[in-house]
Formats: structure tokens, sequence, C-alpha cells
């Protein structure tokens, strides 16, 4: 376990001492980032999971063979990133969730005929191993999201995104997870290119404490509560050179994840996953799709359309009409979509009428942040 301590309180003042550092480390995955692409037409609603209260403590070693995870149902295994029209990942990736009073647990099985990893230092570019990720962004509005990966070797990389590389980011790399918990277990021998291994496990504990800092939802959650999440993994091929693995020259990492962004970029956190808080029995609770889904979807193809004009024309469209875009037969919508604008902003208002449930108003703006009011 890594405790390395940042008081809870000074992370607004770390944050705004950051906001004009370049996410430098990162950088290669920005520059892979497919930033305007725009979403489909037709909403696809992400994956969703019913995240069950633990029923006993749990110890963190990277096994999952524990009392405590037998009954825990599994996500869905892991798709391409950009989903269906990719070819099936090699190998399985998936995983299991719980919380407690303390933590929220993350448990993911990774086949892997040969395990191996390489970078030993905290907070290294840690995909440029093979690696297991966690994306996290509690209240969903794409702004202030935090991000964990881990290689085979269980060396972490901890940070936290104040908004997406696409909108400016940066990558906060000083921000710590103090108290975090996280484990791998080698079903297969690590670094040993003359055998052949199942696969590797990891078991991680996020603190409450850290994910509530900026989450802006109630810590632990409430029965129900659902928070944004999503799971990559990054898988590079290989090759064995004087009895080291080595990877391939020329080739390109494979991205797997559990919820499809699209894309290759995992910073998208609209396309991101929902895992539902649940104190209900393994089992005994339903996942109830988000009702706003659909206008959410709709008002971000608005904010891709309002990047791809400003770049054209050097100002925002001040109508829908000039996007390119209706509202017209839009599910849920109640009344016009209203659109503001300035020379340096824009923001998007639409309301819903979910059943049995109040009105809603839902905005996005220019740095594709989006809220409920």
């Amino acid at each position: 376990m890594r405790m390395r301590l940042v008081p809870a309180a000074c992370v607004l003042l770390t944050i705004f001492l950051f906001l004009s550092v370049s996410a430098s480390k990162r950088g290669s995955l920005a520059l892979r980032a497919e930033d305007h692409s725009p979403p489909g037409v037709d909403y696809v609603p992400p994956k969703g999971y019913v995240c069950y209260r633990a029923g006993s403590p749990i110890q963190v070693d990277g096994r999952l063979d524990k009392a405590v995870w037998r009954d825990v149902p599994w996500t869905d295994a892991f798709v391409d990133i950009e989903g269906e029209r990719r070819p099936k990942p090699r190998f399985r990736t998936r995983v299991k969730m719980l919380w407690d009073d303390h933590y929220f647990y993350v448990a993911a099985e990774l086949e892997e005929p040969h395990v191996w990893a390489t970078l030993t230092q905290h907070d290294a570019v840690i995909f440029n191993d093979n690696d297991f990720e966690v994306f996290i962004d509690p209240n969903g509005d794409n702004h202030e999201y935090y991000e964990f990966e881990m290689n085979a070797l269980n060396t972490g990389w901890d940070l936290l995104l104040m908004r997406p590389y696409r909108d400016g980011g940066p990558a906060v790399n000083s921000w710590e997870i103090p108290g975090l918990k996280s484990a791998v277990h080698v079903d297969g021998t690590l670094n040993n290119p003359r055998d052949t291994d199942k696969g590797w496990s990891v078991e991680i504990a996020f603190p409450w404490k850290v994910l509530g800092e900026l989450a802006y939802q109630p810590v632990p959650p409430h029965d129900g509560d659902q928070w944004r999440v999503n799971f990559s993994r990054v898988e590079w091929r290989h090759e064995i050179v004087d009895g080291k693995y080595r990877k391939v020259p020329g080739t390109k990492e494979d991205n797997w994840v559990w919820s499809p962004q699209g894309v290759v970029d995992m910073h998208r956190p609209e396309t991101w996953g929902y895992v539902q808080f649940s104190t209900a029995k393994i089992g005994k609770a339903t996942f109830k799709p988000d009702a706003a889904g659909p206008v959410r979807h709709f008002l971000h193809r608005i904010y891709y359309a309002q990047r791809k004009y400003r770049a054209d024309h050097g100002a925002f469209a001040k109508s829908l009409e000039e996007l390119g875009l209706s509202a017209s037969g839009k599910e849920g919508l109640s009344g016009d979509v209203k659109l503001q604008t300035t020379e340096s902003a824009f923001e998007a208002i639409a309301e819903i009428r979910p059943a049995a449930q109040p009105p809603q108003r839902w905005h996005i703006r220019q740095d594709s942040k989006i809220w409920l009011q």
C-alpha cells in the first residue's frame, strides 16, 4: 500500500498552481486523441453496472478467489475502444466492483499468456507497459475527474484532470491518492518468456475521503446514486529477443475498454459507463438507465458541431440551423433547444420531462462542461 499524504484542504490550491502546467507526460495520448470526431447521430446508451455493498472487509492482495467476490457479477467483457467496428480483443478482460463506508473497490481479471512489465517508478507513463486503467467522474459533468493506471508490477500513476484534453486539460500529475490500496496477483510467472501464463488480476481500493474532494456528490454514495466510470486496458504486441520481452517495432497499442468510446480517446467522459451503487442484497437491484441520456447525447452533438463551426468560421454558431442540427423529434425534449453565444463562449440549454420526475434543464458550454440546473 502506498501512502503519499496530500492534505485534502490543499487540493484546490494545488489545482490552481498547476492549471498552466502542460500535460507533457500524457502527450502521446493527447496527440492520438480524435478530438473533433463527433458522436453518432443515434444515442447508444453506455454500459451500466450495479455496484453492491461489500458483505465484509476486503483484504486487498490481488486475488479474486476470496468469498467476498464470489457472488459479485462481472461486467461485460471489454471491447475495442472504438466499438464493434473493430476486431474483438485477443484476450478477455472483465471487472467486478464493491463498496463500503471507506472504499470503492475494483477487481479486474486480465487474460494474458505472457505477463510482463518494466516500469517501477511511481507516476511514470504507465501505459507504455501493458496496463489496467480506471477513470472516475463522480457527478458526470466531464470536468474534475480522476484517473489511475497500474501495471503488473503494481506500479501506479494517479492524476487529476480538470477538463478533458480536448478542452485544454490540464493533467495535474502531482495529485495523489492518500490511502489508496492496490495489489496484483499473477497466475503464472512475471517477465518469464519461457512459459505460458494464464493472466493477472488486480484489486484496487479507492478511499472515499479522496474521491469526495471534488465529487460534488455524497460520499459514500447513497443507495441508487450513479457515477460515471470507465476502465481501459492497454496491450502491446511483443516479441522475444535474447530471452526478453520487447514491443514489436512500428506497431501501435491495442486499447480495450468496458464502455466503448467510439474513437481512440479515453478522455470522453460522456461515453463512460454508469455505476449504480446499491445497498440491496447482491443480485436483487435493477440498473436504471439515465433518463437524460438522449438529451445529454444531443447536447454533446451541439458541442462538437460548435467546435468545428468555430474552427471553420472563427465564431460560434447562433442557431442549430447553422450547425446543421435540428431538435425536432428528439427523444424526451420539451420545447426548443436554446443557444446563447458570445465571441468566446456558448451555452446550449435543453429541457426534458422524465416520466414521474420533475422537469430537468440541462446545459452544456464551450469547454464541454454539462450540468443539470
